[in-house]
């Protein structure tokens, strides 16, 4: 018997020690669908088991002595033991993972169960909220009520079922209204700062082609007017004309131009579905599509961004212009001109006050088709008549800009200050660095003293009106080999037969490093490109002469174009008069 205890206690314990079991004290608890009774007779056979290990050490002695049993009763028990016992750790394996299973389900169900509660709780605190803000509102808009006496005790519960009713009807009102109550409420705008892009050539010449495509319609809308206007097509403004004076003799100019705009968006929807309408009264010129360039040089970026930068100062200049035109009309810049748009307000208001509308409306129908279908196209075809009749092309054409006032007051200062100065200095001399005009008594001076002393010419050879400051540049003289007399910085004047360039450097006290060339001494003018490759057409001006080997050449020079037609128109003439004066010739 104490044999069969030992090799069932092997056969239990073979796969795992006893140690890595859990003691009962330590084990799970059992669950409610479990019997006492089961954990009772559990108990029982751990005690058992222990004490049968107990009695097997005693009589380890004995058993060695009478020697082992009968074969085959020991083999069929121990299998039957080992049976046994992987049954019973296959029972407890079973009964640890439905234990884990039994907490993992009530661990995910509470979390979801948690998250419900805390959003069902945050409604109802949102409700009543609501339901608050609005009591509030409505007792401080409805008027003051005297206190009333309390009810007597019996009619308490009236009063809660009241209270309940009056809460029920608030929650059904917010129910149904309260979404359209929150639209109404006050708040703060918030201001929106729109991100600024970077500067991309890329991006500057897409918005570009995007305002110009935006601006098609309208400018094609207004070609088409004046059009008709200068009858451009003879049998077009003639109905359009017919058809304008009819409508605008019984009173239907707004009918009519509603119902041409009907009749446009109906012709844009026929467009839209694929439909090929196309009506002008002027052919549309087709613009060559220039292929966008992906892969542009540097050179070619930069010329890219010069062309759109000048279009949109061209642009920028042409609408300031008109704002300011507007402007100063309004604020008696010119009071000539404003007078006359007082006196045509003054009559448009007293006549809509004594003359009825309809009227009133067939007056201006009526002078509107005139003057646009006639008297429009008499003064574009007679520019005289419109200079001296038309008026507002007259107010239009002589209300100044901002920068024509601000040019017109400095040519005005600069004619005072001469004036003044020779009065007040009738016996002194000219000061240094002025040279005076014959004409006017106008002052020519330089960085460096008077103009003729800084070159050695008479005092009637000043600078031309067009380069009174002078033109700054760079004189390169590829003649000489040191760099100090390679390039020089200064400024370059023109006079009526001279060509003058006064040198910067600090070292030019002397005239030595100025430049005198007279006219009539120059063989070659040309437009010179200093450095091939920045892009456009260059910045400077070759000028030959038999004493120089190279032409010099002045570059840097921002205001090229002006200075090469000064420099060329004067030595037209000079050479005008030399051969004329050749009697040779």
């Amino acid at each position: 018997m104490s044999s069969m205890r030992r090799h069932l206690d092997r056969i239990r314990f073979r796969g795992q020690k006893r140690d890595e079991f859990l003691d009962p004290a330590e084990s799970p608890n059992t669950s409610d669908t479990e019997c006492p009774e089961e954990g009772v007779a559990k108990a029982g056979v751990c005690v058992r088991e222990t004490e049968d290990m107990r009695d097997g050490d005693g009589e380890q002695q004995s058993d060695a002595q009478a020697g082992p049993g009968p074969f085959s009763a020991d083999e069929t028990r121990t299998d039957l033991n080992e049976v046994k016992g992987h049954l019973e750790i296959a029972l407890l394996e079973k009964h640890f993972l439905q234990e884990e299973l039994k907490k993992f389900r009530e661990e995910s169900n509470m979390e979801a169960l948690k998250q419900e509660l805390e959003k069902e709780r945050g409604r109802s605190s949102e409700l009543e909220q609501k339901i608050r803000d609005i009591m509030r509102s409505s007792f401080e808009d409805s008027p003051p009520l005297k206190p009333k006496p309390s009810p007597p005790p019996a009619a308490s519960s009236t009063a809660q079922q009241k209270d309940v009713l009056s809460d029920s009807l608030l929650k059904w009102l917010y129910a149904r209204w309260g979404v359209y109550i929150e639209d109404f409420r006050f708040q703060p705008e918030e201001p929106t700062v729109e991100p600024e892009e970077p500067l991309s050539a890329k991006r500057l010449t897409e918005n570009m082609r995007r305002l110009k495509r935006g601006f098609k319609p309208v400018t094609n809308f207004m070609r088409n007017l004046s059009a008709l206007s200068r009858w451009y097509s003879v049998y077009t403004s003639a109905i359009a004309f017919i058809v304008y004076m009819y409508a605008a003799w019984y009173g239907w100019v707004i009918p009519m131009f509603l119902f041409l705009a009907l009749l446009r968006l109906s012709l844009n929807f026929l467009i839209a579905r694929g439909w090929r309408i196309q009506w002008s009264i002027v052919p549309e010129v087709s613009e060559p599509v220039e292929p966008p360039k992906e892969d542009l040089t540097v050179s070619e970026k930069f010329q890219l961004v010069l062309d759109v930068a000048q279009k949109a100062q061209n642009l920028f200049g042409r609408m300031a212009n008109i704002l300011e035109k507007i402007k100063n009309l309004f604020m008696w810049v010119e009071p000539e001109l404003t007078r006359k748009l007082y006196v045509g307000l003054l009559v448009a208001f007293v006549s809509s006050c004594l003359l009825p509308y309809k009227l009133l409306g067939f007056i201006i129908g009526v002078y509107a088709g005139i003057k646009f279908f006639i008297i429009d196209f008499i003064f574009k075809s007679c520019p005289k008549l419109r200079r001296r009749y038309d008026t507002p092309y007259i107010i239009w054409t002589r209300l100044p800009t901002d920068l024509q006032l601000k040019e017109r007051n400095s040519a005005t200062m600069s004619r005072r200050v001469p004036a003044s100065a020779g009065r007040g200095s009738l016996g002194a001399a000219a000061p240094l660095g002025a040279g005076r005009d014959e004409d006017g008594g106008r002052s020519y001076s330089t960085k460096r003293g008077a103009f003729h002393e800084v070159f050695n010419l008479p005092e009637n050879e000043p600078p031309l009106t067009v380069c009174e400051n002078g033109w700054r540049c760079c004189l390169i003289n590829r003649d000489r080999k040191t760099p100090t007399d390679y390039i020089r910085n200064g400024v370059l004047y023109v006079t009526e037969h001279h060509l003058c360039f006064e040198s910067s450097s600090s070292r030019s006290g002397s005239s030595k490093r100025n430049k005198v060339i007279k006219l009539s001494d120059i063989t070659d003018i040309q437009k010179y490109k200093v450095l091939s490759v920045l892009p456009g057409s260059g910045m400077g001006i070759s000028i030959a002469t038999p004493s120089t080997q190279k032409p010099m050449v002045f570059g840097a020079m921002m205001h090229r174009d002006e200075a090469f037609d000064a420099i060329t128109s004067q030595h037209a003439k000079i050479t005008a008069m030399g051969v004329a004066s050749d009697p040779d010739t």
